[in-house]
């Protein structure tokens, strides 16, 4: 029987900072957004979901066109001479400044640190499913990444670290929250991905990478803890 008082729905706002349009990735696959939907949908909190094509220079003229936001990942280095960076930046302190709950995933988690004072560096491919120590727990997730931050910004806590990220996760206050992995990702789109792209890891790497897809990521968990964040825009 559906409830007589259903949970208020959330205005969610997504920064997109990834456009893949390749046949077999981009086309066969759901997008970024719609990937984040997919994973927030089946919790018991309802949204309702905008999309900000951020790497088109998108952005929201204010932080209160939304309850809540969260930055995507992506193939782009946030390390690149990216021309809409530094207005993302901007609009990342402005959250900050603000206390509107912000997420962000492997991009986001690097852009929100370095907006914030933060350092990110290039280490070397991670890929595959990693057991992140995280404040709460242990928690599996996908990770596909060669940027990562080495340096938190100030006045950040520490939430979650792994063997071959040390900075896989941080909060600011009870409105920031990131992760360096993809919670989003799904078996099947990251086996796709590593068929794709997994020749440039080395043989060695690759094995390491494929003997770990066996393990199951719970993005869900994550999930779960972005959308008590988010929830705090209207509690």
């Amino acid at each position: 029987m559906p409830s007589l008082f259903p949970m208020q729905r959330l205005k969610l706002g997504i920064l997109q900072v990834n456009h893949d349009t390749s046949e077999d990735i981009g086309n066969g696959f759901p997008d970024d957004a719609h990937r984040f939907r997919d994973l927030f949908d089946q919790l018991d909190q309802r949204f309702s979901y905008r999309v900000y094509m951020t790497i088109g220079g998108e952005l929201p003229a204010s932080v209160e066109e939304q309850d809540a936001y969260l930055i995507t990942g992506s193939p782009l280095s946030v390390l690149d001479d990216l021309d809409w960076k530094e207005d993302l930046f901007a609009f990342i302190r402005a959250c900050d400044a603000a206390k509107k709950p912000l997420v962000g995933c492997c991009f986001g988690h690097q852009a929100i640190a370095m907006a914030l004072g933060g350092k990110v560096e290039q280490v070397g491919w991670n890929v595959g499913v990693e057991t992140a120590n995280f404040d709460q727990g242990d928690l599996p997730l996908y990770v596909f990444h060669q940027d990562q931050v080495t340096e938190l910004p100030p006045e950040v806590s520490h939430i979650a670290s792994s063997a071959a990220c040390p900075y896989a996760g941080f909060a600011k206050g009870d409105h920031i929250l990131t992760t360096q992995a993809h919670p989003e990702f799904t078996p099947r789109f990251m086996g796709a991905l590593v068929d794709k792209y997994g020749g440039m890891l080395g043989d060695s790497k690759l094995a390491e990478t494929r003997a770990s897809l066996h393990q199951e990521a719970q993005g869900l968990s994550f999930a779960q803890r972005a959308a008590a964040l988010f929830k705090g825009a209207i509690s």
